[in-house]
């Protein structure tokens, strides 16, 4: 018996033919490469539109000349003009105006009122909002209410204390306008809405106009007084839940409950603050990329701090909070990098789209049975694995180097300023997770197309998701981090999470004139991707292994299921591979009673004489082989195989003969190790199926019903790529590959070098077969393997089944009689899970077609002269066919002889016309026939 091939030649094997099938698909490889390449030069393209229309001079810095001290000499000055306000983002601002602090007040529309799903009766009635009355409401509690009261009455200044002629000095400002990212002008004071101050108690006269200086302008501004209510809560939940019944549920106006602000004051007393502040921050200006907009807080902090120092030093006491001002800015260059804008959402289509790609070959294989081919004809799990990963791997890692490399070589910020080593590591770490993750999502498929389909669904959802769902949390610094690296879970928002820290880095550093993302900027507590390289890591490895182990124990991808625990076999004692009788094991409660024939009897003999030693010239032993279906959908259970016991010796040809359904396929299938019998075994060159199917793959041959053939690749690739896993090297290989080529008649006119997707059904066959054979397998199953052949091409397949016997088992199946008559040395005709009968050709027709088949044609008015007369030649004749005076009829061969029936024949020609006659021995196929009408479902007693 062959060695198997050692791991080593079937990873190279498997190498050698995806490398040769790769090149087959370089057209399909350019466009995979083309299209990040495309989408770069978009970006480039868009770049450069976007570049020339900030290089235009509406969108520069607005200087102008004015004589700022009266010397006749005017000044250049930028900035926040003085004449128009005129400002754009490029221009500097050395001396930022000052504002006064705002608070964010509620519009009045949305002021809280008394409503239905607000439990406090102390708000004021919902009427307000008709006259804009509302009052602008804080909540305040703690652990001492008195002190509670006496800092909230402190908190807003009385109607007496402020008036137009003091101007802004001590007022509470408050406005319902959405603030901006920066405070050199503020919008407040430069919207239509109007500026409220807040006081206890509003008097009658209690709109002011107000001249507010900026630069050399007066703006004129409205004010508008409105109350200030505070209101006592007993606990910081009941508070809470307030300020989340009143934010806008729904969108709709009148569940809008906006609160001002919220005070707990804990455990504050006269020797002790400490307080918490609730603020609104709805209205910031946080969209885009850039930095999130002024939070109107201070001025809240401001009131209540200044009026804890009013409770300990009296009412005179003042902290005052005169104003609020921006950095100085210098000039700068306008410049907006569009492929950090776009690169997250952009990248992460064109990275995911190798995920449908590998996952689309890989249910391939699986659809058209290519994987359990190899596995059949020798390789291993191991080598498939590892082999199939590296090359995915190596796929990947170029199409990244493609796209890392023209995006640079084009200028794209997003590659240039962020350091490659970082990418390289983020890239290599995620193409591992997006293989792994591949290999675990096609255990679950079986089909191409529906494969692709959720594939390239995952890969258009991935990214929108990620732009408009993802990444608005990323950006929003107060969301919980530990959400985000909940939702990094999902390899596609780790993949977008990276790139988006790089987009981040090129953007700023590009703004800024500064590098990118370094590895020292990994350790900042604002960058996720460290948490990104951490999760991809971790789930790389976990994806991987869980993939391996669902394809083993869960589906039968590469064959019958293993065990659960298949991982823990190497910790048992191996197994001995030499002939054990099995212990035989009832099926449920049942017990099957068969009177078996005498053929069948004796091969049960045969099966036990071998398994005790007696015969050791058996290539295949089959003890009792069972295959029982469970019952589904209220089914009973289906008994595939019951009991079959056969030995085949080295060099026969075994033929299976049966009717659909009979079960050979399950028989069959048990051999090659798709399905794994029920009770029983069977051996093939001492090995037993149930724990050594690796080693016999090594030494078995296959050709399917079905062609299983890769379409891109030529007839000598096929034979070269399993010749390799058969063991076969160098001059061994080449010599074996044109032989079997020459053998099945598909080596002249350059048909061996010819795709086999371009080849007609019967070369396809013939190409099988010869698959099979290659290697010098010691066994051999060929599956109904001349159909579709023309009569020249079948005659010759059979001299090369033929020639092959000599040497090996070979069990074949075939509905055609001719072939199993020619090719067989025994026969087993199969019906009902059972065989029936065991012998050679000339055995069966001799023991089971005992009898002539007589026909004779005449017109219908003489069939029954012509029923008389075979009557006259044997009284236990049988007809067995009858149309349109065509009649057949079973003759007893002991009863008759040839001559007598030549006589009556001519007799009956004289008497009526006879338009044909015929008397024939008993061929294979009426043997077939009988035995499976005779053949009835056993009786099944409880």
């Amino acid at each position: 018996m062959a060695d198997s091939s050692s791991f080593r030649t079937q990873a190279n094997a498997l190498f050698r033919k995806n490398l040769t099938f790769q090149g087959r698909n370089f057209r399909t490889n350019l466009r995979l490469i083309l299209f990040p390449i495309v989408l770069c030069l978009l970006l480039v393209l868009l770049q450069a539109i976007i570049n020339n229309e900030l290089d235009k001079p509406s969108n520069k810095c607005g200087c102008t000349c004015i004589d700022q001290d009266g010397d006749g000499q005017c000044e250049r000055v930028c900035g926040i003009q003085y004449s128009d306000l005129d400002q754009v983002a490029t221009c500097s601002i050395p001396n930022p105006p000052e504002w006064p602090p705002m608070l964010q007040l509620p519009a009045p529309q949305f002021r809280a009122v008394r409503t239905g799903f607000d439990s406090f009766g102390d708000l004021p009635d919902g009427s307000c909002r008709a006259t804009n009355s509302c009052p602008a409401t804080v909540l305040i509690t703690g652990s001492n209410q008195s002190l509670g009261d006496s800092l909230g009455r402190n908190m807003f200044p009385s109607s007496s204390t402020f008036n137009s002629s003091n101007g802004l000095t001590g007022a509470v400002l408050g406005s319902a306008s959405k603030t901006d990212s920066s405070n050199f002008l503020d919008s407040a004071f430069l919207s239509s809405l109007p500026i409220y101050y807040v006081q206890s108690q509003c008097g009658p006269n209690s709109t002011f106009s107000i001249s507010v200086p900026i630069a050399s302008l007066d703006l004129e501004k409205e004010i508008r007084c409105v109350q200030g209510q505070l209101l006592w809560r007993n606990s910081s939940s009941d508070i809470n839940n307030e300020l989340y019944a009143g934010y806008r549920k729904g969108n709709r106006e009148e569940k809008i409950n906006e609160i001002l602000a919220g005070y707990d004051f804990l455990n504050s007393n006269i020797n002790n603050y400490n307080v918490t502040v609730w603020y609104n921050s709805t209205y910031k200006n946080d969209t885009g990329n850039g930095p999130l907009g002024i939070v109107r807080v201070s001025r809240s902090i401001n009131l209540v701090s200044n009026a804890f120092l009013q409770v300990l030093l009296g009412p005179s006491t003042q902290m005052l909070f005169d104003f609020v001002k921006e950095m100085p800015k210098p000039e700068t260059t306008l410049r907006l990098d569009f492929s950090s804008l776009l690169g997250p959402l952009f990248f992460t289509w064109v990275i995911l789209q190798l995920f449908p790609i590998v996952l689309t070959a890989l249910v391939y294989e699986k659809q058209q049975n290519l994987r359990i081919m190899m596995k059949m004809h020798g390789l291993g799990d191991g080598p498939y694995w590892i082999i199939s990963y590296a090359y995915f791997l190596a796929i990947s890692l170029v199409y990244m180097f493609c796209f890392v490399a023209f995006g640079s070589a084009v200028g794209l910020k997003f590659f240039t300023l962020n350091d490659y080593s970082i990418q390289f590591v983020f890239y290599f770490i995620y193409v591992n997770l997006q293989i792994s993750m591949a290999f675990l999502v096609a255990t679950f498929f079986s089909n191409v197309k529906t494969v692709a389909v959720v594939g390239y669904i995952t890969v258009f959802a991935t990214g929108l998701l990620g732009g408009f769902f993802f990444q608005f949390f990323l950006q929003d610094k107060s969301f919980p981090r530990v959400w985000i690296v909940v939702m990094e879970l999902y390899p596609g928002f780790s993949l977008y999470g990276g790139l988006y820290e790089f987009s981040q880095y090129a953007f700023t550093g590009n703004y800024m004139g500064t590098d990118g993302m370094r590895w020292r900027d990994i350790s900042d507590s604002n960058n996720e991707m460290r948490h990104v390289l951490i999760i991809m890591v971790l789930e790389w490895l976990i994806v991987f292994f869980a993939a391996y182990y669902v394809d083993q124990a869960v589906t039968s991808g590469s064959g019958a299921r293993k065990s659960p625990l298949f991982f823990l076999g190497k910790f048992k004692k191996k197994r001995s591979t030499s002939f054990r009788r099995p212990s035989l094991q009832r099926q449920g409660s049942k017990v099957y009673v068969q009177l078996e024939k005498p053929d069948v009897i004796q091969e049960a003999k045969r099966v036990e004489q071998s398994l005790l030693g007696q015969e050791m010239s058996h290539a295949i032993v089959c003890d009792n082989l069972k295959k029982v279906y469970p019952g589904r959908d209220g089914n009973p259970e289906k008994f595939a195989v019951k009991g079959l016991s056969l030995a085949l010796s080295q060099g026969e040809c075994f033929g299976m003969l049966g009717p659909n359904g009979a079960g050979k396929t399950s028989f069959i299938n048990m051999m090659i190790g798709l399905v794994k019998p029920s009770s029983g075994t069977a051996y093939v060159q001492g090995l037993d199926i149930r724990n050594n199917m690796d080693q016999i793959y090594a030494n078995m041959g296959v050709c399917p019903q079905h062609d299983l053939l890769w379409e891109t690749l030529t007839g000598r690739e096929h034979l070269l790529f399993y010749g390799r896993l058969k063991n076969l090297k160098g001059s061994t290989l080449t010599q074996a590959v044109e032989e079997s080529l020459k053998s099945v008649n598909l080596f002249n006119g350059g048909v061996a070098d010819k795709q086999a997707g371009k080849y007609s059904g019967g070369m396809k066959r013939r190409l099988s077969v010869a698959i099979s054979l290659i290697g010098d397998p010691k066994v051999v199953y060929m599956d109904e393997p001349s159909t579709g052949l023309d009569p020249a091409s079948r005659n010759n397949l059979w001299n090369v089944i033929k020639r092959a016997k000599q040497n090996r088992a070979i069990i074949l199946t075939t509905h055609s009689m001719e072939e199993a008559e020619h090719l067989c040395d025994r026969l087993g005709i199969f019906v009902d899970g059972s065989l029936q009968c065991v012998g050679n050709p000339k055995e069966l027709k001799g023991r089971y077609g005992g009898s002539y088949v007589f026909a004779m044609t005449t017109s219908s008015n003489h069939e029954t002269d012509v029923e008389n007369l075979v009557k006259g030649l044997s009284p236990n004749a049988n007809r067995i066919y009858q149309i349109s005076g065509t009649q057949k009829f079973e003759l007893p061969k002991q009863a008759i002889k040839i001559a007598d029936v030549f006589r009556a024949v001519e007799n009956a020609k004289s008497r009526f016309q006879v338009q044909a006659w015929g008397l024939a021995d008993t061929t294979l196929e009426d043997v077939f026939i009988k035995v499976a009408r005779e053949a009835q479902p056993f009786d099944v007693l409880s």
